[in-house]
């Protein structure tokens, strides 16, 4: 099931589902419709919870998927998707990032295999939807693109063996992982800097819950800048797949619902390429990762980084 984020009435973002024309919600058609989970008479489907897709990660999206799946929904709670302006899916309370984890990618740098995952912490701040632009502040040098694949964190997971940890796993969504490569280099391969520049964490546009993700680790992914390809691979050349993802970082912190994990990015990253493909003001960067749609984000130029 495809779940999204919009605005409700007073701004604040509201929950729905993705359905194609006859309301069907399974499988992977062409959307149409988003039944509007805030409307009244999908109460029910909520169990007691608030109309936010947060809200529904929290409380166990798994059991709210079997609500909506055994029941018609009434017509009156469908909008026309068209025109719709859709939202990050949710506000993570944080993303942890996993660098050098595709193994196509280590090969096109010439890099050894890392014998443990190397993680990155992102804050939530930095997020942003479909559409939204990426800023690039005129000062902190070359900026790269990273398409990934992220996963929804379902329930806490803390010292969780790889056996059972993709059942703290609620869902996954395409992400944008937004480089500031000079910064990172500028300070001797440390992440803050570069990971955590405003409005460079793109993602969406819908979170695609566990149970219709048939083997996250077979996903094509692609990223294009106005049509150019400049990453084309699969989530099959991960070298630190998920169960080892969540299992480790929960050695080290507790992952909360709503937590995201940026499972790292194959090869075709800005640097790779002749000339190199830094993103620029003015261009459209698209991620696609099978099932998760298409996430289209502009580009265009922030303030300082340095002077906020």
């Amino acid at each position: 099931m495809r779940f999204v984020s919009f605005p409700g009435p007073d701004g604040a973002a509201v929950a729905g589902v993705l359905a194609d024309a006859s309301g069907q919600t399974a499988g992977d058609g062409e959307p149409t419709q988003v039944i509007d989970l805030s409307h009244p008479v999908c109460q029910p489907l909520l169990a007691g919870a608030a109309p936010s897709l947060l809200a529904l990660v929290e409380q166990g999206l798994a059991a709210c998927v079997q609500r909506i799946a055994a029941t018609t929904v009434p017509v009156a709670a469908m909008r026309p998707l068209e025109g719709l302006r859709l939202l990050a899916p949710l506000r993570p309370g944080k993303v942890i990032g996993a660098a050098f984890n595709f193994t196509d990618a280590l090969a096109e740098r010439a890099m050894a295999h890392p014998a443990e995952p190397v993680t990155f912490f992102r804050s939530a701040c930095t997020v942003i939807g479909p559409d939204e632009p990426i800023l690039l502040p005129p000062d902190v040098g070359n900026v790269g693109y990273e398409a990934e694949l992220a996963v929804v964190i379902g329930r806490r997971a803390l010292h969780v063996d790889v056996a059972k940890a993709m059942d703290h796993v609620a869902g996954y969504v395409a992400h944008n992982d937004v480089s500031g490569s000079d910064q990172v280099k500028a300070d001797g391969g440390n992440f803050v800097r570069g990971k955590n520049l405003p409005a460079s964490a793109p993602l969406g546009p819908w979170l695609l819950s566990a149970d219709a993700m048939p083997d996250p680790h077979a996903v094509a992914i692609r990223l294009d800048i106005d049509g150019r390809a400049l990453q084309n691979g699969s989530t099959a050349t991960m070298l630190h797949r998920i169960p080892a993802l969540i299992a480790w970082i929960s050695r080290r912190m507790p992952l909360e619902p709503g937590d995201v994990i940026a499972t790292g990015t194959p090869a075709g990253v800005a640097a790779m390429h002749q000339p190199a493909a830094w993103l620029r003001p003015g261009t459209t960067v698209t991620v696609e990762v099978a099932g998760l749609g298409r996430l289209r984000n502009p580009v265009q130029q922030g303030v300082a980084f340095h002077a906020q």
